[in-house]
């Protein structure tokens, strides 16, 4: 039975189509409307999601089916010590397909073995949110028409940020990529992302503190939190939070073209003045997510002879 963990899961050319698929949702909805009537949806939601719950279950009511599930684990047999292998060999006998969020590394991994439907990841501690990266892909394609030849600056907390390590690793496979890497020394990206993927892939690469310095390069920026809880005394986050703080002054000197990303939710890292700049498409991130979470049920479903 297959599952999505991993943003790498899916090849190139599966994107590919996903992408295609999710454009045709797009401009044929009413196609998609009744695909997976009579299909479940269980979303296992072991952590507090705003977002993402309501994303995977606006798209399984888009296509016609039906959703069931829980919001935290303390509304769920969680809370009685029940195993996460236990708890989705239960739900595989109600639901179709399944979305997960769990706090611990490696939970949808288990979740996946021990399944008899498909297990979407839906975000994994710090390790991996790959349909936050497909909402990233479809933005990304939408608003620049290609993956390749682009420079891509990504800003903020990039030690931490699963949402960063799993964009990286799925552009590192198309032609032309080049990366800007823009945060504080203390938030910089891990040397395995560096020397795993970018430096294995011959990717160019730089590494920066200056946001303002980079602007004028990038086609792609996508700003992410620099959070308070990693800086180990408040002199240096206070030193270094404004440094990271897209205003309108800061928009100045990039490119007219060039898109702002954010896998929200955002604190204060984008002021509000940039959300009518064109350039502005972190709420577009949001409607794209939705459609290309819609895109994978459907493949998975197929997949699993279950549509």
């Amino acid at each position: 039975m297959r599952s999505i963990i991993d943003i790498l899961d899916l090849s190139v050319e599966e994107l590919d189509e996903l992408i295609q698929t999710a454009q045709d949702i797009i401009a044929h909805p009413d196609r998609y409307s009744e695909v997976c009537h009579g299909k479940k949806l269980a979303t296992l939601f072991f952590e507090p999601s705003t977002r993402t719950r309501l994303s995977f279950e606006a798209a399984m009511y888009e296509l016609g089916g039906n959703v069931l599930g829980f919001s935290e684990a303390q509304s769920s047999s969680a809370a009685k010590g029940e195993s996460v292998a236990d708890t989705v060999k239960t739900v595989s006998c109600y639901a179709d397909i399944i979305a997960m969020r769990h706090p611990k590394e490696g939970a949808p991994l288990v979740a996946s073995r021990a399944a008899s439907v498909p297990i979407i990841n839906a975000g994994d501690g710090g390790h991996n949110h790959p349909t936050q990266t497909l909402a990233d892909l479809l933005t990304i394609y939408r608003e620049k028409g290609t993956f390749e030849n682009l420079t891509i600056g990504v800003c903020g907390d990039l030690k931490f940020g699963r949402t960063v390590h799993s964009l990286i690793n799925a552009m590192s496979r198309y032609k032309g990529l080049k990366m800007v890497l823009i945060s504080p020394e203390e938030l910089k990206v891990p040397s395995y992302v560096k020397k795993d993927v970018m430096k294995k892939q011959g990717i160019p690469y730089e590494q920066t503190t200056d946001l303002e310095g980079a602007m004028p390069q990038l086609d792609v920026l996508y700003m992410t939190r620099v959070q308070r809880e990693r800086f180990f005394n408040e002199e240096d986050y206070l030193r270094l939070k404004d440094s990271y703080i897209l205003t309108p002054e800061k928009m100045k000197n990039a490119k007219s073209d060039m898109i702002v990303m954010h896998p929200l939710p955002r604190v204060n890292e984008i002021s509000v003045a940039i959300d009518d700049d064109p350039r502005a498409c972190y709420f577009k991130q949001v409607l794209n997510g939705k459609y290309m979470r819609m895109a994978l049920m459907l493949k998975l479903l197929k997949e699993a002879g279950r549509i």
